[in-house]
């Protein structure tokens, strides 16, 4: 059986390594869980291994909001103390205390 522990939880904050992008984690996948399209259309040699968890991020930039689909070796913990602006935030969390947001809703 495979196990795995993800490094980071529901309502932290995390930026990408290499990409000017930064989320609040509200789903983790203990290993790849998207499309084969998906992952092959990341360049080869940026494509990061499937058996480590995945993180869903409700993501934002200077420019735009979005869910972002990361892996853990591609993320590494904000401690900017900066709240996530995204408008979906209010849905999953409560009010962003301590450097993180609390959960709000229940979860399978």
């Amino acid at each position: 059986m495979f196990k795995t522990r993800a490094k980071y939880h529901l309502g932290q904050v995390v930026r990408h390594r290499q990409h000017p992008f930064r989320g609040v984690v509200f789903d983790v996948d203990p290993m790849f869980s998207n499309t084969d399209a998906w992952y092959n259309a990341i360049p080869e040699d940026s494509r990061p291994k499937k058996n480590q968890p995945f993180y869903h991020l409700l993501a934002e930039n200077d420019q735009s909001f979005y869910v972002a689909y990361v892996s853990e070796q591609n993320l590494v913990a904000d401690y900017s103390g900066e709240p996530v602006d995204h408008p979906d935030v209010d849905d999953f969390f409560g009010p962003f205390e301590n450097g993180h947001y609390p959960l709000q809703v229940q979860l399978n």
